[in-house]
């Protein structure tokens, strides 16, 4: 008879050993980290602003040697947070008219949305750091990875081996955003914090839905 499978935690799937010090380790040992990029309306630049900017970015890829991954998240905006604010302030108005109107303009804002889809686009840019893959041109690739994933007994040889390869990537991160900033593109590394909140919502795009409760 056969037996039914297992259910696996969705951990397994992750492939995410921690986050720590604004920076990704994956289970493999590699760190990566992220940057939130802001957006470049590039149809409204000038034909010669258009050529700066692809000159610039061409250069910032042909200056680097390792891999980047442009990701953009584009997600319908979750308007509840604002209409909640809206509803507390329209309990503590004491003004008939700024009532009324207030009163008008959330029910503008719920038709509107219900018939509209708002969406918000994030734009992350991730640098990748493996010792690993720079050890292995060089045969060393057994030692380094050991370090990083901590299999050595030394915490400290583990720790130093992290803050080691931290600090390589740090000089990626400089780099690629040196590049973006010259192309007009502002970016910030996210921290531990925001690096938790954005992968926690990755895989976990469900919650995003739960409801958010208005006062009556």
């Amino acid at each position: 008879m056969a037996t039914a499978p297992k259910a696996q935690s969705a951990q397994k799937f992750v492939p995410i050993k921690e986050i720590r010090s604004g920076t990704v380790v994956l289970v493999d040992g590699s760190l990566r980290s992220v940057l939130l990029a802001s957006s470049l309306n590039f149809a409204l630049k000038s034909e010669d602003e258009q050529t700066a900017i692809i000159m610039q970015f061409q250069n910032l890829m042909n200056s680097i040697e390792f891999p980047l991954q442009f990701f953009i998240q584009s997600r319908e905006l979750d308007i509840r947070p604002y209409l909640a604010l809206l509803d507390a302030q329209l309990k503590e108005q004491t003004i008939d008219l700024i009532k009324v109107q207030t009163r008008e303009y959330i029910e503008f804002i719920k038709g509107f949305t219900e018939n509209v889809n708002i969406m918000s686009k994030s734009f992350f840019v991730v640098v990748p750091y493996s010792a690993a893959a720079v050890s292995q041109s060089s045969g060393g690739i057994t030692g380094a990875l050991s370090g990083l994933l901590g299999k050595k007994k030394d915490p400290q040889a583990a720790l130093s081996a992290f803050e080691e390869s931290k600090s390589q990537l740090d000089q990626r991160v400089a780099v690629v955003s040196q590049g973006l900033a010259r192309a007009g593109i502002r970016a910030v590394q996210l921290g531990t914090e925001e690096l938790v909140e954005l992968y926690y919502k990755l895989f976990n795009p469900g919650d995003s839905e739960k409801p958010i409760k208005l006062n009556s």
